[in-house]
């Protein structure tokens, strides 16, 4: 826990500090592309078999960062565990996602919702967290992350994945005070959890709102933006995670951008049908990005993967504040030196755009 980060690239392009190249991880590079996760999630059993258990999961945080070159490891976990250890029964059904055994649909289910016990029910990620610090000795940073309150509860009340989640958003317009009680007690328990993972180690620190796209413009401030910036808050309130920087995504809510910015957090995640240059515009310098090439240009050629790498990076150009990444997780199907060849020219490609002179605020 106290090793001498080796590469700090990654949190110094989140504090908008100048970098020798553009740093890079990738959403869910710890994942079913690699064989050898495969073979670990085999030895487990289950994938809630590989997420509760520490040394699995040290083992799939740390597959990745053997084969490549990247400039920072994520935590493996899932972002329904927060749900999962408010007893609503997570399962992961083969090929049909994630399904909870007894979903939220009345005002007695939200009211028996509480912030989990972190060392009860959810000590297994702490440990994972402090286990992966211990065996990372200072090579990457480690991201801890947590589910937004807005998507956690879009699986809690539908019971499952859907396409609409139209039964939360129709108790968000049918009973509001409700919606409003449910995503508050998830926004105190996301803040928890997040300020024990940076306890345990956690060097940055995620959120996921995969489903936030799915609000308009109003609803997405009033039912996620606005306990997103809660959970930010109530981190800066925590001895241990105020000095963490806070990525935020919400996949999809790109004419939120520019409120997103004022959340409080250090970074963005952008996803890839916004151009970065006007994400950056949009964000005025207040927070870094992180993004955003389309997963699917994982399976072209290599020669594709350089060239679009490249205009990712050209479209940020050469200002402070960018990670790159995907702009959304990885996909089963990508070949994992293709992977490969994304981090290298990122690499490669950043450090020759670094040295146009000096970074431009």
């Amino acid at each position: 826990m106290t090793a001498v980060l080796k590469n700090d690239r990654f949190l110094r392009a989140l504090r908008r500090e100048p970098v020798d190249t553009t740093p890079i991880w990738v959403m869910r590079q710890a994942g079913r592309y690699l064989p050898e996760y495969r073979a670990t999630r085999e030895r487990a059993g289950s994938f809630m078999g590989l997420a509760q258990n520490p040394e699995f999961a040290c083992e799939v945080t740390l597959q990745p960062l053997e084969r490549f070159d990247l400039d920072a490891a994520i935590l493996f976990s899932d972002i329904l565990t927060i749900p999962d250890a408010m007893g609503l029964g997570l399962s992961f059904a083969h090929g049909e996602g994630p399904q909870f055994a007894r979903p939220v649909r009345s005002a007695a289910d939200i009211a028996r919702l509480a912030v989990p016990d972190m060392d009860g029910e959810l000590r297994y990620v702490t440990d994972a967290v402090r286990l992966i610090r211990q065996e990372l000795a200072g090579r990457v940073p480690l991201i801890g992350f947590a589910g937004s309150p807005w998507t956690l509860a879009c699986y809690m009340v539908e019971g499952q994945g859907s396409r609409d989640f139209a039964r939360l958003k129709a108790l968000c317009w049918n009973e509001p005070k409700l919606a409003h009680q449910l995503l508050d007690v998830l926004a105190r328990s996301v803040a928890v959890y997040l300020a024990a993972q940076a306890a345990a180690g956690a060097q940055a620190l995620m959120v996921f709102d995969s489903w936030g796209g799915m609000l308009g413009p109003a609803p997405f401030r009033e039912f996620s933006l606005r306990y997103l910036t809660q959970i930010v808050a109530e981190l800066k309130d925590d001895a241990h995670a105020r000095e963490l920087p806070v990525i935020l995504f919400s996949k999809g809510a790109n004419a939120s951008l520019a409120a997103m910015a004022d959340s409080g957090c250090a970074a963005l995640g952008v996803d890839w049908t916004i151009d970065l240059a006007d994400a950056r515009r949009a964000v005025a310098g207040k927070v870094a990005l992180q993004g955003n090439l389309d997963p699917a240009i994982l399976r072209a050629s290599p020669e594709v993967i350089r060239r679009e790498a490249r205009a990712v990076l050209d479209s940020y150009g050469n200002h402070p504040g960018h990670v790159f990444n995907l702009g959304h997780g990885i996909t089963p199907e990508v070949d994992p030196e293709h992977v490969r060849v994304l981090v290298d020219e990122v690499h490669a490609y950043g450090r020759t755009l670094r040295g146009e002179g000096t970074a431009r605020i």
